[in-house]
């Protein structure tokens, strides 16, 4: 799905609208087409929809004073943190005001004692982690791109780690969000659990700028391991490599991380990351633990791998070795899109219960075998979640259609299995159709509270639902 590029030229916003702007900001409300065309584009194979203009806060009070500027004149406003979401969830489809929370880039205070920390909404997730290092404390979600940590409360980011560590659901204890009225919200404190009313914080995580804006988060932190080992193993065919990951989770290993990548996505990465792994369907493994544990769980995994077919580990402790091997996974989409020059990437994800994951892969594995356009498979499988990126021409028609039915085809799969539509993409403006058959009624009480919260509808209009 696609939606219709717009004028690029400036103007839809009222004069008196940007003098107030303007006395909020200064020189940081931004109207020139380029800074505009930046944050109207996506990672993926949407067109590019441009705002009026684009505001650069240093303050949650900055935040909530924009807001009310705007709600004022009826404008959209739309959340924009790293601009790494890959289902059109920032597009500004009604234009308006995009409002880029890069520059609140401040980490608030670190608590060691609680295992938690608290920041501005544009921390990086790399940034993050650098600084909690000296401590001895890390942050694990890690969904590949450089994301910020408010764009990633916003989508309901997981990764690579979540097999282990949960997903942004999991990591946020509290939040500081401004509402569409204005008002500027704290959704909880920082006890690690709580009976104290709605679960605000929940329903502001995955909600894609809908419904607040993010401008702080607390975050619980874990200790950094032990012991850290990464190891690749291929395997000769897809199923043995999913029935691998299967197995290990039955007998209780603790994976940190396991990432699937079929045969040609390691050609892709191969070319593009300058390695030399055989091009098959390969599994990436990080274990965390103690120095025994993680030779326990070595051993486990490593006998499962040679009884479906998988080679022997080449590990890697070095941390090095690690970041180069993690640096080329997270660049797979990059690589993906590579295969074929002057193309994009349409990429997807779905979710399926782990005992469903096998048969959902190699479904879908035969459907892809049998297009035109290559569609590489890559996903973080230890949770049941995995992606495809359907490698188009923007020029050819049928190509966009032959990646539609695709995608139709493994989301029905999905849903067919009891699974989601998107395991962590979002909904953005890609999957809206799905939502509505994956959850039914339950969307309408998604719309009440959207109705309820921003009656005028107009934060991040257009993503999720439409009202």
């Amino acid at each position: 799905m696609s939606v219709p590029s717009v004028n690029s030229a400036a103007g839809c916003l009222s004069p008196a609208l940007i003098d107030e702007l303007r006395a909020i900001l200064g020189d940081r409300l931004h109207l020139g087409e380029a800074m505009r065309r930046h944050h109207g584009a996506s990672e993926s194979h949407f067109e590019v929809v441009l705002p009026d203009a684009v505001a650069f806060p240093h303050s949650t009070e900055e935040v909530a004073a924009l807001v009310k500027a705007c709600v004022a004149h009826e404008t959209p406003v739309i959340p924009f943190g790293a601009g790494t979401s890959i289902e059109g969830n920032t597009t500004p489809v009604r234009g308006g005001v995009s409002i880029d929370l890069s520059e609140m880039n401040r980490i608030i205070e670190v608590r060691p004692d609680d295992f938690d920390v608290s920041v501005e909404a544009g921390v990086r997730r790399e940034q993050l982690n650098q600084y909690l290092r000296d401590v001895g404390l890390f942050f694990p979600i890690d969904p590949g791109a450089n994301a910020t940590i408010g764009g990633m409360a916003a989508t309901r980011a997981s990764g690579t780690n979540a097999v282990r560590y949960g997903t942004m659901r999991e990591a946020v204890l509290s939040l500081r969000v401004v509402t569409p009225d204005g008002r500027d919200i704290r959704t909880a404190r920082r006890a690690r659990k709580s009976a104290a009313g709605y679960d605000l914080t929940r329903l502001m995580i995955g909600s894609e700028g809908t419904l607040g804006i993010i401008t702080e988060v607390t975050l619980r932190l874990h200790g950094i391991p032990e012991s850290i080992l990464s190891a690749v193993c291929g395997f000769d065919t897809l199923a043995g490599a999913v029935d691998t990951v299967v197995q290990s989770i039955q007998f209780g290993v603790p994976l940190a991380r396991v990432e699937i990548l079929d045969d040609v996505q390691m050609r892709a990465v191969n070319a593009w990351s300058g390695l030399d792994y055989p091009e098959k369907t390969t599994l990436f493994f990080e274990f965390h633990g103690s120095e025994r544990g993680v030779q326990e769980q070595v051993e486990t995994v490593s006998a499962l791998a040679a009884d479906n077919g998988g080679s022997a580990f080449q590990w890697s402790n070095l941390p090095e070795e690690r970041a180069r091997l993690w640096k080329a996974r997270h660049e797979a989409y990059y690589a993906a899109i590579g295969l074929r020059k002057g193309c994009v990437g349409w990429p997807t994800d779905v979710c399926v219960p782990i005992g469903r994951l096998a048969e959902c892969i190699l479904e879908t594995k035969r459907d892809i075998e049998a297009a035109s356009i290559p569609g590489p498979i890559l996903g973080h499988v230890g949770d049941g979640n995995f992606h495809v990126v359907f490698v188009i021409d923007p020029d050819r028609p049928e190509e966009l259609a032959e990646a539609e039915a695709m995608n139709r085809r493994l989301v029905r799969r999905a849903l067919d299995m009891d699974g989601t539509c998107t395991g962590e993409h979002g909904i953005g403006l890609g999957k809206q159709a799905w939502l509505e058959e994956e959850l039914g009624e339950a969307v309408e009480m998604m719309r009440t509270i959207k109705r309820a919260l921003d009656p005028l509808d107009l934060f991040n209009p257009g993503k999720i639902f439409n009202l």
